[in-house]
């Protein structure tokens, strides 16, 4: 009874609380109710009921079953079914698969079918009481109910009487126990009754219970039997009877399923859909089940969901990417955010959210956070920024939760930011490198255009004026003339130009007459005038020298201001990996791409979990760090009040970055070099690496910081790169001059040492920096150890000037030059120094200006000898005083001695790198001795000497010399002979002004200066040379025919094959000699050689002698490969004393007609009337093998033969 009591009072209890928080929400207030909106599907989705009406008509229609509702996720299935289910007056089970989605699964294949059925058939069947379930296999816990008291004292009761009636076994058996039978036995009779009744029960209830028993299987030691059906796939058609039972023993019509699209499993629904036709088939359901499914339009291929379900309604989505907008912006009016939040942010931010739930969430947690956020009213953080934060955190829960730990995809993204600005500032750096090398390029090559231009004016004017012309002007002026030779460099250049009359003075005239040069222009450029020229030389330079600089000053501010930049800026500059960073936050990658890219997500994240506690700081102090955090550098004239306690609240890296450049903090920091010695290691760093970026704080420190000479003393005494950055800044001339009159005497004099680019930019800036540095003590321009450009621009300042001379600091030009000549060493020759210069200096004999040249050489050689052309009558001691300078090129020195008229006598006292260009230029006087000099010195060079010596003057000069015989000029002489690169005509006159006759041809010698040798004659004829120049076999025969009598004599040592015979009897040596070379020869062969007895042939013709080798053979052979006819004849009339008579008649026969028709006949052949054949037919006829002759009496011309008949 206690139980009872107390089982009452809960129940009271809880409803009573009940009621209370049903009251508590109706006191609320509307703005406490509009701050939040709950996640749940709302029953309100279907105000004008079409979808209901739908769902109605599925559910009256018998032939409906299996009903759809379709739509993307998000698009207001379960708020519909919601709607429908408020309506609907009968029972609906219903069925949510969500919670077997993972958030690293989210189409849930990661579960298997066995766990998505059990979750089917549990939400089933534990959907139902218990009690109304009893013959269940699945027990349940049932919670005890007021009837329980009464089944517990029935059990009890029960019991006892069972026990009492057990004990009277023996009286019941023998009756005694219904004894009597009658109501005085009333308690043994109801007891005995009660027990049979409670035996009854209990059997009954056994009874019951087997039916809901099942055999699973029978387990022996190491034996297990189950049956065949325990490892079915499918646990829904495992449990088909349960199912089947719970229809029956429920009055649920309706069965609501969800989310079982998300599992992307078609097989579950073909399954659902048989349980589906066997509960409707079932004779123990009496009413039709109806399932209705939430599920997206792509779950079945094509047409297939038609046939799958028999009715199916579309849901049209109240939310997707084109109308988020409007769902985002009706948040922000429900919490008025209409102002904070930009517009144009969440427009776009919107097309990447087409859930309505996640943007509730969203907003829901926008204004917790805000609200703790604010303080005193006042909240300094972006609110577009929080917003997007959030976004993250709700679109991507597990990075965000990994992001606290330093882990995740946007982790590892803002880790990136020291790489990103390292490279960033290493592409600037190059960039600008890049840049400046081209603008240097440009600025040397404008004058050099410019001077080339003067160069052709004053070249084509000096043409039109008469020889001898000294000196030129446009009018009779004596004052104004200008010397020819300085006609390029004179100031009043473009007038001379441009006049179209010039006066002259010559060395023959003392008047000055004119000459009209009026198209002198038009003959150099018919197009453009020498003005127009000279202008877009200067205009080109000058826009170009504008795009570099101006793409110069916009590359700089980057430098500086890179290391600040935001984050998305640098992702955007390397673009090239974007891709590759975004991969991790998976499919919907393009919203975090967004968020970041814009700068609406990055490093500044965790102040928007944080809260602002104020302290010591003042309310300026906070904002100051407020804005840093938020990467904003305030202005260098920031106010602090505690500066002290700001750079203790502030971070270790905030000081090497622009935040730290404020002039409160600066003064602070180096007010205590010990106690601030790390943080002002950082600013300094910062300003080393970013000093183009703290170019307006400087200005400002420089105006009206308190430790300006601290400061920059620290900065040169750490950056080594001070000078370079001051140099390249805009404001060079404001950080030199501060530089320069505040940094240490020794220092300064350092750092001159260390940067040349210093002193000379002090030399280009000397006037301005005297403008504005008036007290500046000349010690510290000494000790920057610069050089003066232009002396004459500091005329004024005579003591700064004689000071700067006397210490050697000036540049060398021919301005200063003039200048020194002028107005410091008054000396009035200024012509020696256009003709002459250095041996006019040279005269001077001031140590100062002497030994600045000396010490300056190559400068003064390459900027002053070399381009002042006129410079050519430098004396020889002048020269050799120049050649002596070990430290030029010989390359610079060739060009100096090149520009000379003067030749060096010899090279006595001249360094032998030198001998070479001299030789090579042709200013040595050209001698054997110098010659030899030059052969017997370490840097002879063959082609150097070989070129001198092919020149036609040189050897002119040099031939009418004799060549030395002593064994010193050995050298020489050898030379000369091995001289493989002079052209031939070189080679032979020197050779034939060689003295000796050489024992052997020199090896390696070319076959044109063997000729050359053989045809003088220079090399001894022998064996051992012929056989030298076996390679050239034309040379060994022109070898032998040059040296023919000697051959002739000796030839029993040349073992001459008739090959090398008949070559040599082609060559043009005497007749004689040929034949006694024939006689040389076997003449046997001829007959398998035509062309040699030609050739032999012609040659016996010329000469009267017959060679003492010819046979009849042979001489069959002449005569029948001779030609013309007429050889032949005169052949065969000399050899027919060696031939037969038959022979004679073979050869005749062979003989072109009439010849070989004379033979036995009755023919008369008739040949021409000459004396060879008159000689022919007079020994034909004598040895009988004609018969007679005579001259023809018809033809004048002819001989007539008569021949034998047989």
């Amino acid at each position: 009874m206690t139980k009872m009591i107390t089982s009452l009072i809960r129940r009271l209890s809880d409803g009573l609380n009940h009621v209370i928080l049903l009251l508590e929400r109706r006191q609320s207030s509307s703005t406490q109710r509009s701050k939040f909106v709950d996640l749940a599907p709302t029953d309100e989705a279907d105000e004008e009921g079409i979808y209901a009406e739908a769902i109605e008509f599925a559910m009256n229609s018998p032939k409906v079953f299996n009903i759809a509702i379709t739509g993307p996720y998000g698009s207001g299935k379960s708020s519909i079914i919601q709607s429908f289910l408020k309506r609907y007056k009968r029972d609906a089970l219903q069925i949510s698969l969500a919670t077997f989605i993972s958030e690293t699964d989210e189409k849930g294949v990661g579960a298997n079918r066995q766990e998505i059925e059990r979750s089917i058939l549990q939400q089933m069947l534990y959907g139902a009481d218990a009690n109304k379930l009893p013959l269940s296999r699945f027990k349940r816990i049932q919670s005890p109910d007021v009837t329980s008291v009464i089944k517990s004292l029935f059990m009890t009761l029960g019991i006892l009487s069972v026990a009492y009636v057990y004990n009277f076994q023996k009286d019941i058996v023998n009756g005694g126990y219904f004894t009597p039978f009658s109501l005085e036995n009333w308690f043994n009779l109801g007891v005995f009754s009660f027990s049979i009744v409670f035996a009854w029960v209990v059997l009954h209830r056994f009874y019951v219970a087997s039916f809901g028993l099942s055999l699973k299987g029978i387990s022996l030691k190491d034996v297990e039997i189950k049956p065949a059906n325990d490892d079915e796939t499918s646990i829904l058609n495992r449990h088909l009877d349960e199912i089947i039972y719970f229809f029956q023993r429920t009055n649920y019509d309706l069965v609501v399923i969800e989310d079982l699209d998300r599992f992307n499993n078609a097989d579950i629904f073909v399954t659902l859909r048989e349980i589906n036709s066997l509960v409707n088939s079932n004779s123990g359901v009496k009413r039709h089940i109806r399932f209705l499914y939430a599920l997206r339009d792509d779950m079945f291929v094509n047409t297939e969901r038609t046939k799958f379900f028999e009715f199916i309604i579309p849901v049209i989505p109240i939310i997707n990417t084109s109308n988020s907008i409007d769902m985002v912006l009706a948040q922000g009016q429900r919490l008025s955010l209409d102002v904070g939040l930009d517009r144009q942010f969440l427009r776009e931010v919107s097309r990447y959210l087409n859930d309505l739930r996640l943007i509730q969430n969203i907003f829901n947690e926008y204004k917790i956070y805000v609200a703790n956020l604010e303080t005193d009213g006042e909240n300094l953080l972006d609110t577009n920024k929080l917003l997007a934060v959030l976004i993250y955190k709700n679109a991507y829960p597990k990075d965000f939760e990994q992001l606290h730990r330093g882990l995740g995809t946007l982790a590892k993204i803002l880790g990136l930011r020291d790489k990103l600005v390292e490279a960033g500032e290493r592409e600037y750096r190059n960039t600008i490198m890049r840049l400046e090398e081209t603008l240097e390029a440009g600025e040397r090559q404008v004058p050099v255009d410019l001077k080339e231009l003067r160069n052709i004016y004053a070249m084509a004017l000096l043409e039109k004026l008469p020889p001898n012309t000294l000196s030129i002007n446009v009018n009779q002026n004596h004052a104004q003339f200008v010397e020819v030779f300085k006609l390029s460099s004179c100031d009043n250049f473009d007038e001379l130009i441009e006049s179209k009359v010039i006066y002259y003075k010559s060395s023959n005239n003392n008047n000055m007459p004119s000459i009209n040069v009026s198209n002198l222009q038009n003959e150099v450029n018919s197009i453009k005038s020498y003005r127009q020229r000279r202008e877009e030389i200067e205009a080109k330079a000058e826009e170009n020298k504008t795009k570099i600089l101006s793409k110069i000053r916009d590359l700089r501010p980057k430098i500086a201001s890179i290391r600040t930049a935001k984050l998305n800026e640098l992702l955007r500059v390397d673009s090239g990996h974007e891709h590759d960073l975004f991969e991790g936050f998976g499919d919907n990658g393009e919203l975090a791409r967004f968020l970041i890219l814009e700068g609406y997500l990055d490093d500044t994240y965790y102040q928007y979990t944080s809260l602002f506690h104020s302290g010591r700081m003042s309310p300026n102090d906070n904002k100051f760090l407020i804005q840093i955090r938020a990467f904003i550098t305030p202005e260098p004239d920031f106010p602090i009040d505690n500066p002290h306690e700001v750079i203790a609240a502030m971070r270790s890296e905030d000081f090497q970055q622009s935040y730290v450049l404020n002039v409160v903090l600066v003064d602070s920091l180096l007010s205590d070099l010990i106690r601030y010695q790390s943080q002002v290691q950082k600013l300094l760093s910062h300003i080393m690496s970013d000093f183009e970026r703290c170019e307006e704080f400087l200005d400002t420190y420089y105006s009206s910081g308190i430790y300006v000479r601290q400061l920059l003393t620290e900065l040169a005494t750490k950056w080594g790169r001070l000078i370079p950055a001051m140099l390249s800044s805009p404001n060079s001339k404001e950080h030199v001059m501060k530089l320069i009159s505040n940094i240490p005497i020794t220092m300064l004099r350092s750092h001159s040492r260390d940067f040349e680019e210093l002193p000379v930019f002090v030399s280009n800036n000397l006037t301005e920096i005297l403008l504005n540095l008036p007290e500046l003590k000349p010690e510290r321009l000494i000790c920057l150890d610069f050089e003066v450009k232009e002396l004459s621009t500091i005329q004024q300042h005579s003591d700064i000037v004689n000071a700067l001379f006397e210490e050697g600091l000036f540049a060398l030009t021919m301005g200063n030059i003039e200048f020194i000549f002028e107005v410091i060493l008054i000396v009035d020759d200024r012509e020696s120094l256009y003709k002459n210069n250095y041996t006019a200096i040279r005269k001077t004999e001031n140590k100062v200006l002497n030994q600045k040249i000396e010490e300056n050489f190559a400068d003064y050689l390459q900027n002053i000898l070399l381009p002042l052309k006129t410079n050519t009558e430098e004396d020889s001691a002048a020269i050799q005083s120049v050649l002596i300078h070990d430290e030029l090129e010989p390359s610079v020195l060739r060009a100096f001695i090149e520009q000379q008229t003067a030749k060096l006598q010899t090279l006595d006292r001249i360094p032998e790198r030198m001998y070479c260009p001299l030789f090579e230029s042709n200013k040595i006087q050209p001698s054997w001795k110098n010659c030899l000099s030059f052969i017997q010195s370490p840097v002879f060079s063959e082609d150097a000497l070989t070129t001198f010596l092919d020149r036609d003057d040189v050897r002119t000069v040099i031939l009418k010399q004799a060549i030395p015989l002593d064994e010193e000029s050995q050298s020489l002489r050898s030379f000369i002979l091995k001289a493989n690169s002079l052209t031939n005509a070189s080679y032979s006159d020197y050779i034939q002004a060689l003295p000796s006759i050489y024992k052997t041809f020199p090896s390696g010698l070319e076959p044109g200066k063997i000729r050359i040798l053989i045809d003088q004659k220079k090399v001894k004829f022998s064996e051992d040379n012929f056989d030298s120049i076996d390679e050239h076999r034309e040379l060994q025969i022109h070898f032998i025919a040059s040296y023919i009598d000697e051959y002739l004599t000796e030839n029993d040592e040349f073992l001459l094959s008739d090959n090398y015979l008949e070559s040599l009897l082609e060559t043009e040596i005497p007749v004689t000699a040929k034949l006694k070379v024939i006689e040389q020869m076997d003449l046997s062969s001829l007959s398998d050689n035509s062309s040699r007895s030609a050739l032999i042939a012609n040659i016996i013709a010329e000469s009267d002698l017959r060679p003492k080798n010819v046979n009849e053979d042979s001489a069959r052979d002449l005569i029948i490969n001779s030609s013309p006819i007429e050889i032949q004849i005169l052949l065969l009339n000399r050899f027919h004393t060696l031939v037969s008579d038959d022979e004679v008649r073979r050869i005749l026969k062979k003989l072109p007609d009439p010849y070989c028709e004379i033979k036995t006949g009755y023919r008369s052949p008739r040949l021409m009337d000459n004396q060879q054949n008159q000689e022919l037919v007079r020994w034909l006829e004598s040895r009988r093998i004609i018969s007679s002759w005579k001259k023809d009496i018809i033809f004048d011309d002819k001989i007539k033969v008569n021949l034998f008949r047989r």
